[in-house]
């Protein structure tokens, strides 16, 4: 394991806090650079962090470094120019990113492939950094055969974006007018009024939601093998603040196919934080560096070209969600949809 510091390129954000504080809490001695073009607001971040703050260019090839020596890189909002991929590369360190969706991935895997020995390489753009993978796959275990996998997240409209996060929600889902889903076996792009869909929250709320396409879609229909995989996104009134409460964020996990005995099985879950979305995803960011670089005890990851769920354990991601203040409940399965779809429509 080096003792390089990982470079969190956008650490001043809200995700690159929570990512932060994710890894401090379970390596208080992790050595963390936090990277911004503002030097002030890096320099402000890192004094609450325990961390050290870099002033980065994404022009230059080396973001203004120099030699500095770097143990990982995440990126935490969309690097146009794979900057900091490439100088991963060169240097021969795991890099991570978390904003290209999936008709954005074309760059990051043509570098991966021209290079394709290099460094680990993460196409970090599922939900909450694996906040959904992890656990379905967890769930996928008691099931014999998936023949349904629908995803619900629930975003309270009250939640804290930072600007990184809201311009890649807005290019997500204003300026990419297209889903990608699986239906039937055969992958499908959704368009127009097909993005329209809804599902029901924890509370049984029906939520109106519009498809989309992170990279759960791809990560789930490969590792299942479920012929119907498709997520969906509602903005709104989490079930904890109809209650009174404070907001929560919501992943909604139905599963349908059959059981070991080929016996009908449904089974629905949902993952649940009451601090939002931020620190799912901080945890899901910090789980992926955890195991890239072998701070786990076990062997550092080779390179190779990763989703997160590859890389992060169900049961530990089960374990630090509890530590972190998150929960998973586990909920009555929803009614099947007319020809199909399970919870969401």
């Amino acid at each position: 394991m080096s003792n390089d510091p990982i470079l969190l390129i956008g650490g001043a954000g809200h995700v690159g806090r929570w990512t932060a504080r994710s890894l401090r809490a379970a390596h208080p001695e992790l050595p963390l650079l936090i990277g911004s073009r503002d030097r002030a607001r890096a320099a402000k971040a890192a004094a609450e962090l325990d961390a050290e703050a870099v002033t980065i260019d994404d022009t230059a090839a080396d973001l203004g470094l120099g030699d500095r020596s770097l143990s990982a890189i995440a990126t935490l909002f969309t690097d146009q120019r794979l900057t900091a991929l490439h100088l991963a590369q060169t240097r021969g360190v795991p890099h991570l990113s978390i904003s290209p969706g999936i008709i954005e991935l074309g760059p990051e895997v043509a570098a991966y492939m021209h290079r394709p020995q290099a460094a680990p390489v993460v196409l970090g753009t599922e939900w909450m950094v694996g906040g959904t993978t992890a656990p379905t796959l967890a769930f996928a275990r008691a099931f014999g055969r998936i023949d349904d996998i629908a995803i619900g997240a629930l975003l309270d409209e009250e939640d804290a974006f930072g600007p990184a996060a809201q311009a890649d929600l807005k290019r997500q889902t204003r300026t990419m007018p297209v889903a990608l889903l699986r239906q039937d076996g055969a992958y499908v792009w959704r368009v127009g009024d097909e993005l329209t869909t809804n599902f029901h929250s924890v509370d049984g709320t029906a939520m109106a939601a519009s498809a989309l396409s992170p990279n759960d879609v791809l990560g789930l229909a490969a590792a299942t093998g479920a012929p119907n995989v498709r997520f969906s996104l509602a903005l709104g009134v989490s079930s904890s603040r109809r209650r009174g409460e404070p907001l929560s964020t919501e992943i909604i996990i139905e599963l349908a196919g059959v059981d070991r005995a080929n016996r009908p099985l449904r089974r629905r879950h949902a993952v649940v934080h009451p601090g939002g979305q931020m620190p799912l995803t901080g945890l899901g960011v910090a789980l992926v560096l955890e195991r890239l670089l072998g701070l786990d005890g076990r062997p550092s990851t080779p390179a190779g070209l990763y989703f997160p769920y590859q890389l992060i354990e169900p049961d530990v991601y089960f374990a630090r969600l509890a530590q972190a203040g998150g929960e998973v409940i586990e909920l009555e399965p929803s009614s099947p949809s007319p020809g199909g779809g399970g919870a969401l429509a």
